[in-house]
């Protein structure tokens, strides 16, 4: 449900393009944390918002002189924030590495499988692991963690992780601001049938609350 209601939160700002910019850099960041704000819902969101925009006809903005959101300005917006929620993870693990991995917080979140399956990327891969854990989800976080704490230098850092997000990021943005009129409708359809389950769910949990209650009335009177 969150991801869609991220969608919905960006929908009202078509016409507000520096609180978009400024959005897109906190959510990035939460999302870089672990929190649960995807970084692919925020990058479509994004996408969406500059497809309302440059379909004003469609998406009416507020007043004829509104400025919508640019969608050049909004993929740079879109990178920089990736990249720099990537580093700042990164400057954590390089800073205090040692201590966040042997915290509780560390090992609950991500557990020794998790972080056993990073190291084995490194092994692997060696310095090119820091591009993978961008395509690899569940791992970004511990993994641009552990890029630090292993000693990856920071330009190396930068130069993988950035291509990688290069690569992907702008992509994402123009695509759904290009063809945003097809995702909404395939969100719009999935919403549906998101209610639907939810309404079968409930209706389920009724009936079963209804016969347990019906089956201790039944087995209370059996027992006088």
């Amino acid at each position: 449900m969150l991801d869609f209601n991220i969608v919905d939160f960006f929908a009202g700002y078509a016409y507000q393009p520096y609180l978009v910019y400024g959005f897109i850099i906190l959510f990035m960041t939460a999302s870089s944390f672990g929190l649960p704000i995807p970084e692919e819902m925020t990058l479509v969101s994004a996408g969406l918002v500059a497809y309302m925009a440059s379909h004003p006809a469609k998406f009416p903005p507020p007043t004829p002189d509104a400025e919508g959101v640019n969608l050049t300005l909004l993929m740079v917006i879109c990178f920089i924030a990736v990249l720099g929620s990537d580093l700042v993870i990164y400057l954590l693990g390089k800073t205090f590495g040692r201590k966040i991995v042997n915290s509780s917080f560390f090992q609950k979140r991500i557990g020794p499988e998790r972080y056993e399956k990073i190291n084995g990327l490194f092994n692997k891969y060696s310095y090119w692991a820091c591009g993978l854990f961008r395509f690899t989800p569940g791992v970004r976080f511990p993994g641009h963690l552990t890029c630090g704490i292993l000693g990856v230098s920071i330009w190396r850092f930068l130069l993988v992780d950035g291509l990688a997000a290069l690569v992907s990021v702008p992509t994402q943005v123009y695509l759904v601001a290009t063809y945003g009129e097809v995702i909404l409708d395939k969100i719009k359809e999935f919403k549906l049938v998101l209610l639907g389950v939810i309404g079968v769910l409930i209706l389920v949990w009724l009936v079963k609350k209804l016969l347990t209650r019906k089956n201790t009335v039944q087995s209370s009177i059996e027992n006088k």
